[in-house]
């Protein structure tokens, strides 16, 4: 099937969406989906639905699925839980491994919330443990015998810049560290390729790119030759080897298994398991070519036609993820007023305003409208109006 794929998306009329880097379209099948599981299995099968309707593989079934996505070996990835928790079980199983050594590195343009799981592990562990943080330019020169973990979000969530896999996990394994990925902007963007990588452990998101919807489950990826001998710090009911044992001691199940924590969420799954089939067919390396230019078609014409806006995304694409963030001091004010035409994007803090590029329901016809409105707003300030100042609690 070629892309776009617009209508397997139930998008609103007259709106361009150029958010999902930050929270995918609805799926027209996840309604169906939901609908589903919710009437047929829920409603008739009631608790019999664990057994009969497949529910408690479907971490394993829906993460092998993900996999296929991010270039992971089948029987290596597994769903459930938030991206945070999956960022403290990499994490607390990565510092396991290498017990003599103190540091985890990162960079200061990572997601807060992988720092702050660091931060919270660091005290909790109460051992000596140091979280440092690089310019990302600089996290390769500053691996050495002190770093036990470096853990990087491959795609920077404020302006796109793009790390390079391969290469900063090769420069930490040649200093004995361990790597940790974060693909929460990488998984349904770009390629990924985890087992060419040979890195230890990557965790992501399913809401963005994947549109799996608000709240949808996150994934861990463990190595397959690490996975039988990770002692989980969350030891969860259903890691466990046999759950239904009731055992009053720990036993890590077999390989991911052991990486499950608590009940798996059904109906979040069952958007997300049906959301999966918009990728059904779908090569990897056309979609990054599609994002590619349509990102630089975008950032041509918003440079041509509003230059106060500054661009602080690699202009490269090989060095840029699936969106493009300019800087303007009003940028909240100005992505409202945006938004308020047709145009959603969204805004970080203190003034980038971000524009996510999704070849599945995004062609050139939208960015040129797109372009067109953003023009509008800009060179008439119309963003300088008193309700576009408001700000909401989400931005």
């Amino acid at each position: 099937m070629s892309l776009p794929r617009k209508d397997l998306f139930d998008l609103p009329e007259g709106v361009i969406y150029l958010d999902g880097n930050s929270l995918g379209p609805l799926p027209k099948s996840a309604s169906d989906a939901v609908q589903r599981v919710v009437q047929d299995q829920w409603g008739q099968q009631l608790i019999r639905g664990w057994n009969l309707c497949g529910w408690m593989d479907q971490p394993s079934r829906v993460g092998d699925r993900v996999g296929a996505l991010i270039g992971a070996e089948p029987g290596s990835v597994v769903m459930g839980d938030t991206l945070s928790i999956k960022v403290f079980q990499a994490l607390a199983a990565a510092l396991q491994m290498r017990p003599d050594r103190r540091v985890i590195l990162s960079d200061t343009g990572n997601f807060p919330t992988d720092l702050y799981m660091a931060e919270g592990l660091i005290a909790l562990k109460n051992a000596g443990y140091q979280l440092k943080t690089v310019a990302p330019e600089d996290v390769a020169d500053s691996i050495d015998a002190s770093v036990a973990v470096v853990m990087l979000t491959e795609v920077d969530y404020r302006t796109g810049r793009k790390h390079e896999m391969s290469a900063i996990t090769r420069a930490a394994h040649e200093a004995g560290a361990v790597m940790i990925w974060d693909l929460a902007h990488s998984a349904g963007a770009l390629e990924v390729k985890l087992k060419e990588s040979g890195c230890e452990f990557a965790v992501g998101c399913t809401y963005k790119y994947l549109n799996g919807g608000p709240g949808a489950p996150a994934f861990i990826y463990v190595r397959p030759d690490l996975a039988p001998d990770i002692q989980p710090a969350l030891a969860g009911w259903l890691g466990h080897d046999a759950p239904f044992a009731f055992e009053p001691n720990y036993r890590a199940g077999l390989g991911i298994e052991r990486m499950r924590v608590g009940t798996p969420p059904v109906l979040q799954m069952a958007a997300l398991e049906a959301a999966l089939d918009a990728w059904d067919g779908v090569d990897m390396a056309e979609l990054r070519s599609a994002s590619v230019a349509l990102s630089d078609l975008f950032i041509a014409e918003v440079e041509k036609r509003c230059p106060m806006l500054r661009l602080i995304s690699p202009r490269d694409g090989a060095r840029r993820g699936s969106q493009v963030s300019f800087a303007f001091d009003n940028g909240y004010a100005a992505m409202q007023a945006i938004i308020d035409r047709g145009v959603i994007g969204d805004f970080r803090a203190p003034d980038v305003m971000r524009f996510g590029f999704t070849p599945l329901y995004i062609d050139e016809t939208d960015v040129l409208a797109a372009a067109d409105i953003i023009e509008e707003v800009m060179r008439g300030d119309l963003w300088d109006r008193p309700e576009y100042h408001q700000k909401s609690r989400v931005t």
